[in-house]
């Protein structure tokens, strides 16, 4: 039995379905899904409904992500938002006007029903984006930064990596989880196409919004799996591009 956790999908049904096979995933398996689920490809509805699916045979933890919560307002409040229409939403749109009013209230009732973090026994943290209380997730003063803050990732990215942790200067964050799994800024803004670990925080997001590919991580090995790039999957769509 392995716990597999999984980045930033964006819509990629294809991309989905590509890891799932490519690391063999059985109903033994516990998944972590970070959150961003849609927005970027055309499949964001077709996305939900697998998820859902895949809960009823599988042991499933589904992170909230900034892009869910935006979807969720849009659908659940018809809130239009011009910002989030740039950065994949529009595609989302587009893809809802094929569905029916059972399926949106599916999708709002998933969308609602998504954890904002998830602690293991092992206190490794899983969380969409990040967090900014030096005391932990039961300290935020906003429970929005977990979807949306980039500290921790930008923190981690310029620690002096001869730095110990028992250093006066060790930033406290990094020593509250054994480690910590984040998504929501991708690993390709500096360069790489691979999940990346900064301190004792483990970046999964490889970029499937854009000309990345997507990837499923063995959290005990660090064995990993990834879906060809998106663009070469959906060749006739521009993504977050």
């Amino acid at each position: 039995m392995r716990t597999l956790v999984i980045g930033d999908i964006h819509g990629g049904l294809h991309a989905l379905h590509q890891i799932m096979e490519r690391a063999n995933v059985t109903t033994k398996d516990t998944l972590i899904f970070l959150g961003d689920y849609v927005d970027g490809w055309s499949q964001s509805p077709q996305v939900i409904d697998y998820l859902i699916e895949l809960s009823a045979k599988n042991n499933c933890v589904f992170i909230r992500g900034n892009h869910d919560e935006l979807l969720l307002h849009w659908l659940n409040d018809s809130k239009d938002n011009l910002l989030w229409y740039k950065h994949g939403g529009e595609a989302t749109v587009i893809a809802y006007e094929k569905t029916n009013a059972e399926t949106k209230k599916r999708h709002i009732e998933f969308l609602q029903s998504l954890e904002n973090f998830y602690l293991d026994e092992q206190n490794r943290l899983f969380i969409h984006a990040g967090f900014t209380n030096m005391n932990g997730i039961d300290f935020e003063y906003f429970p929005k930064l977990f979807y949306w803050d980039r500290t921790l990732w930008e923190t981690a990215l310029a620690l002096d990596k001869n730095m110990k942790s028992d250093d006066l200067l060790y930033p406290k964050r990094f020593t509250l989880y054994n480690e910590i799994y984040i998504g929501h800024t991708p690993v390709s803004r500096i360069g790489e196409t691979t999940p990346v670990q900064m301190a004792c925080i483990w970046n999964i997001d490889t970029g499937a919004a854009f000309k990345g590919s997507l990837t499923i991580m063995d959290v005990d090995t660090k064995e990993f799996w990834q879906s060809e790039p998106l663009p070469t999957l959906y060749p006739s769509e521009k993504g977050r591009n």
